[in-house]
């Protein structure tokens, strides 16, 4: 009894520590009273409007009682009140839907332990700790429950109740690498306090009891070291010092050897703690390596604390339960730990059907009662699925359970008779709830249907029940399709009669629109091994007069899907048609004018008497367009005076071509592809593109040279080349793209040569189906990220928001809101979809991209007719306003270069069908004539 008054009086100096102050607010104190009359006059105020924001929130949970911010919302609004009431029943109602934080259950515990003085209402709250940790394996909540219960040592079997306690948190989190050692030190001060009550008074000689007693105590304490020095913990050093500094004896080998070895085993879990304590939420992939690691060692504790620990950091992933549960299913099999962590998972991610199916089968696996699981199995269908086949999955996992519940032997039973009864409320659920939820049912082929119609043919020998069922699967749309007829068939084969074969492979052939042949091949094939002369020949005449329609039906399809294609190749040449005629008239006019301006500047002067230059132009011609500076044109016939002997044109041609290669051209070197970045839709008005795209790049690394690309005028065309001196600058810089310079989405991509990549697609966001995060139409253009995002706020935690824009910067009135889960994004779907922004009503879904249809590739003889290296382009190739730029001569060098007389260029071979005639050789003289009289 000594030793119980002294851990007992230990027990309630630190329950006095745990009591709030009496001025502190929480505890209902008088400091608050005192104050002026304004201070009061707005504290009602405040009070009057947390009253109306608690009776909202209590008002939305009635129609959404799964709203989780609601919950917490609700209880901060109590909590700051006072009102304990109403706060222990809003915790109690979230705590039965969701499982609660370590930071919800402490709040919870510290209020309810402040109010608990009697011994019953101290083993309420021995019963919220039980419950609390059950959520999650929290070390702080583990170690606030064993310093909770010291305070009851002093009521019968308190301190073995104690030490069960301590017990259990060891189990549960002793092995913790950073948190563990708190508990093992609370647990050894726990022992040395009773081992201070049970010393005999100074001076006294120990009875043989006490003398007992104290050999007892001491070995306990010495267990606890030796346990604990065997463990991997951080700070294991200072725990072996404080056993050498305690111990009278000599510390043994064994214990030695085994510090030793959990000081190995610390090292090599070091590095992946530091991970851990030096990477961001969610820290998934740190976790998954350090459940690696744990895995390869093969300790099932170890193993489940790390799954535990990512778990409570990451309760929201259902493939991280998806992962533990399985471990637990396939290597421990222990039932309360299954059980416990199936029910978790559902409570954490309960619009993942594969977590349901999983708890179901675990639930049957270790011998659930019926009830039980029945009960599960409607928590599941109120779950709120995303998808309508989600609920078909759920359905045919707790038919197969139903299933293999049925003796079948026994030709009527109860389980049998629930088995069907299951499988018509299957029908009529998918057919009614789902179908108005989703617009469909989830399930067009009719599986469960299928299902049933197997079971009551195979199992319970039932062919009449199962040729109604198919009957109505056929009806549902399937008739249309061989594979059903087919399923029907082997059915009816295997446990109907010929009759009924015959009779629907009849139909089949009758009705099958997508694989006939196989349908008839299938009839001709019975009726060859089991039907008589008149069988085969209607099974011939049938299947022959079918397979005709249907070959006509296609001939047909045929010719009018070649009619459509012909019209379009028509319309195609004719669209082409008519953009030559509007080149040649276009390049015809321009001729003219140019022809008119050089003869009016050739009349000013006297011709063939002065010689001038002049000025320096840039030249559209009808090759590739290459950057012209400086071009010095050396004139005759057209400047305004030349020597009078004209320039030969070939001379003019020749100088042309010398001036043209001087001009600096903006190429690509594709063996540095990989340190350079491709940058496109830029401002053309942007000033001095390399000292402005320059700053923006260095900040990725060092840059070693910017190419803009400019017109022949001279302009910005708003596209380059950044090329880096590292590989992994170029890397970084990619990050930069969709980044807003002067008002216009800049886009940066990988510098890719298509031709040897073709197919190579840069495109920054995912296209699948991504249940975490909206897609919002509809919007105004005037609406602003901060606007959208306190619209979306309101139903979870947003991570990102992106408003979708055009090349130009230009909102489309379309957005994509990212959530931390699929939870948060399911709710606001329900909420948001209708919701009116600015008097426009949005649309909201769920963000699933249709599949992108690819062009179709271009005909091998005319690719190879516009073949142009892609490096004179970029990456991204020719654009569409590329225009050609370089003239003929330089263009077509391989062909040989015509002579040229009297200003007029004969066209080559190659190049004569604008033409079919020859032009006539004029003279200066004549030529002037004919100008003049223009």
């Amino acid at each position: 009894m000594a030793a119980a008054a002294g851990a007992e009086a230990a027990a309630v100096a630190a329950e006095e520590e745990k009591r709030l102050p009496e001025g502190d607010p929480e505890s209902g104190g008088d400091s608050e009273d005192e104050g002026d009359s304004d201070s009061s006059g707005d504290g009602e105020d405040e009070e009057k409007e947390n009253e109306a924001e608690i009776q909202r929130l209590e008002e939305q949970l009635s129609i959404n009682a799964f709203d989780y911010n609601c919950h917490l919302d609700l209880i901060k609004l109590l909590r700051q009140e006072g009102e304990l009431i109403k706060l222990r029943r809003a915790r109690q109602k979230m705590s039965e839907l969701f499982p609660l934080t370590e930071e919800i259950w402490l709040d919870w515990l510290k209020d309810e332990i402040k109010m608990a003085s009697e011994s019953s209402e101290r083993e309420k709250v021995y019963e919220l700790f039980e419950r609390a940790v059950k959520d999650y394996i929290c070390p702080e909540i583990w170690l606030e429950y064993a310093q909770y219960s010291i305070g009851g040592i002093g009521q019968e079997g308190g301190i073995e109740k104690v030490r069960s306690i301590f017990e259990r948190a060891l189990t549960a989190v002793g092995l913790h690498v950073t948190k563990g050692t708190a508990l093992w030190e609370a647990y050894r001060e726990f022992e040395n306090a009773i081992l201070e009550t049970a010393q005999p008074a100074p001076g006294s000689v120990p009875s043989p009891e006490q003398q007992q007693m104290l050999c007892s105590q001491l070995e306990k304490i010495h267990t606890l070291f030796r346990r604990q020095l065997g463990i991997p913990l951080l700070d294991m050093e200072a725990s072996y010092a404080e056993y050498e500094e305690w111990s009278e004896d000599p510390i043994p080998e064994t214990v030695i050897k085994n510090y030793k070895k959990a000081l190995q085993q610390l090292e090599k879990c070091k590095p992946y703690e530091e991970a851990l304590l030096g990477a961001e939420t969610p820290k998934l992939a740190e976790y998954q390596a350090y459940i690696d690691f744990e895995m390869k060692a093969g300790d099932p504790a170890r193993i489940q604390l790390i799954y535990e620990r990512a778990l409570a950091e990451n309760c929201l992933v259902p493939d991280l339960w998806a992962r533990y549960n399985q471990y637990l299913d396939r290597q421990l099999r222990v039932k309360e730990l299954v059980l416990s962590a199936h029910d978790r998972a559902v409570r954490n991610c309960p619009w993942t059907v594969g977590l349901w199916i999983r708890y179901l089968l675990a639930m049957e696996r270790h011998r659930v009662d019926h009830g039980t699981i029945s009960e599960m199995f409607e928590k599941a269908l109120n779950a709120g699925f995303i998808q309508a086949t989600d609920y078909v999955e759920i359905w045919q996992a707790y038919l197969d359970y139903l299933r293999r519940r049925v003796d079948f032997t026994q030709d009527s039973s109860k389980e049998l008779e629930e088995l069907r009864s299951a499988f018509a409320r299957a029908v009529e659920y998918l057919k009614q709830e789902v179908e108005e939820r989703f617009s469909e049912s989830g399930d067009p082929s009719c599986t469960i249907m299928q299902n049933w119609a197997r079971v009551e043919a195979r199992l319970c020998n039932n062919m009449q029940k199962a040729r109604e069922l198919w009957d109505n699967i056929m009806t549902k749309g399937n008739a249309k399709y061989a594979n059903m007829w087919l399923e029907y068939y082997n059915l009816e084969r295997a446990h109907g009669d010929t009759q009924h074969c015959r009779k629907a492979l009849h139909r089949a052939v009758q009705c099958t629109s997508d694989y006939p042949e196989h349908v008839c091949e299938v009839l001709l094939t019975l009726e060859r091994i089991e039907g008589t002369l008149e069988d085969w020949d209607a099974a011939v005449q049938k299947t022959e007069n079918r397979l005709a329609r249907v070959n006509e039906q296609r001939a047909k399809a045929a010719e009018k899907e070649a009619a459509l294609a012909k019209q379009e190749e028509e319309k195609a040449e004719q669209r082409k048609q008519a953009r030559a005629e509007k080149k040649a008239f276009k390049k015809a006019k321009k001729n003219r004018i140019g022809d008119k301006r050089k003869a009016d500047d050739d009349d000013e002067g006297e011709w063939g008497q002065e010689e001038a230059e002049q000025p320096s132009k840039r030249h559209k011609g009808d090759g590739d367009g290459i950057l012209e500076e400086h071009m010095e044109v050396e004139t005759g016939l057209f400047g305004r005076s030349g020597p009078e002997k004209p320039d030969h044109p070939a001379n003019q041609k020749e100088k042309a071509s010398t001036s043209r290669k001087d001009i600096p051209k903006v190429l690509h070197d594709s063996s540095k592809d990989n340190v350079t970045v491709f940058v496109s839709n830029l401002s053309y008005n942007m000033a001095d593109p390399e000292v402005k795209l320059k700053e923006l790049f260095e900040s990725c690394g060092e840059v070693a040279e910017i190419r803009p690309v400019f017109s022949n005028k001279g302009t910005f065309r708003g596209y380059c080349y950044v090329e880096f001196k590292e590989e992994k600058a170029a890397l970084q810089a990619l990050g930069l793209d969709r980044k807003v310079v002067e008002g216009r989405p800049m886009f940066v991509s990988p510098c890719v040569d298509k031709n040897k990549n073709p197919d190579f697609k840069v495109f920054r966001y995912s296209t699948t189906l991504e249940k975490h995060k909206l897609f919002i139409s509809g919007l105004p253009f005037s609406c602003t990220k901060e606007e959208l995002e306190e619209v979306c706020k309101a139903h979870g935690n947003v991570k990102d928001i992106r408003l979708v824009t055009n090349r130009a910067g230009k909102p489309k009135g379309l957005a994509y809101v990212e959530y931390e889960n699929e939870a948060q994004a399911s709710q606001a779907v329900l909420k948001m979809d209708g919701l009116t922004v600015k008097e426009h009503v949005i649309k909201v879904a769920i963000s699933n991209p249709p599949l992108r249809k690819l062009p179709d590739k271009p005909e091998a003889g005319r690719a190879s007719q516009f073949a142009v290296p892609r490096q004179v382009y970029g990456a991204r190739g020719k654009g569409r306003t590329q225009l050609s730029m370089m003239p003929r001569a330089l263009q077509r060098q391989s062909n040989p270069v015509a002579k040229a007389e009297n200003g007029m260029v004969q066209n080559s071979p190659a190049t004569s069908s604008e033409s079919p005639e020859e032009p006539k050789k004029m003279s200066n003289a004549d030529f002037a004539k004919m100008l003049l009289k223009k």
